[in-house]
């Protein structure tokens, strides 16, 4: 029953796939990116921030795609595991490889967010933040927000190719755009409404993660291939 869900993997031609696949899959990863534009945009048109706000996003960014690049190792790896599971029909493997990828991005995520916090001036240091006073001052307040967003940004963003994993690339790429649209929304009334500066810019960022990351679980509620259930998590006796 749930795999004759996923049966139009089989029987589609591989040309009307990769178009199915790959262009949400190329939209998610644009719309990834955007995150920082859309700050960098705000930031500088804000005259109490301007070109110090921008250089201390700058310095962050760097650090939100090492973020992003273990989650897309996490979350691709599974995918590609998944699916030849699923094509030698064998959901069982799937299903625990799942629930793996979500133990390992959860604690991956949280272990860089706490390093990223506790050594925050060293790190923010290291990748030129200290140019200049304002710019560290800006790079701290704004540093400090997206790292404790870090496990929402890494767990939506390795649960997308498990989404599309399953059959839904457009839930991939909506619960991604859904994210970013918030962000948009949020950037303008957190930064020149509220006046909370690189903190109003970290946070719509981060409340835009959180978005992408809620979605994400919906799904995986609610899988169609694959039954996630609480025996796919690893434990010590399985």
């Amino acid at each position: 029953m749930e795999e004759k869900q996923n049966a139009f993997l089989e029987t589609q031609p591989i040309g009307s796939l990769m178009r199915k696949y790959a262009i949400p899959c190329i939209i998610s990863l644009l719309v990834a990116a955007l995150y920082n534009i859309v700050d960098q945009i705000f930031i500088a048109n804000a005259d109490y921030l301007g070109s110090f706000g921008n250089a201390a996003n700058t310095v962050v960014f760097p650090l939100t795609v090492i973020a992003l690049a273990i989650a897309v190792l996490i979350g691709d790896g599974c995918c590609a595991f998944v699916s030849i599971c699923l094509g030698r029909k064998e959901p069982k493997k799937a299903h625990r490889s799942i629930g793996n990828a979500i133990v390992l991005c959860i604690a991956a995520s949280i272990i860089l967010a706490a390093v990223y916090i506790i050594f925050m001036d060293p790190i923010l240091t290291m990748f030129g933040g200290r140019v200049n006073e304002e710019t560290f001052a800006c790079a701290q307040e704004y540093f400090f927000y997206i790292a404790l967003g870090v496990p929402f940004y890494m767990f939506g963003q390795a649960m997308n190719p498990i989404i599309r994993s399953d059959g839904s690339p457009k839930f991939a790429m909506v619960s991604t755009l859904t994210g970013a649209v918030a962000n948009l929304i949020l950037d303008p009334i957190f930064i020149f409404t509220f006046h909370w500066g690189m903190m109003g810019a970290a946070v719509a960022t981060v409340i835009g993660q959180i978005f992408t990351a809620v979605l994400s679980i919906w799904y995986l509620c609610h899988m169609k291939a694959i039954k996630l259930e609480k025996r796919a998590l690893p434990s010590r006796t399985a």
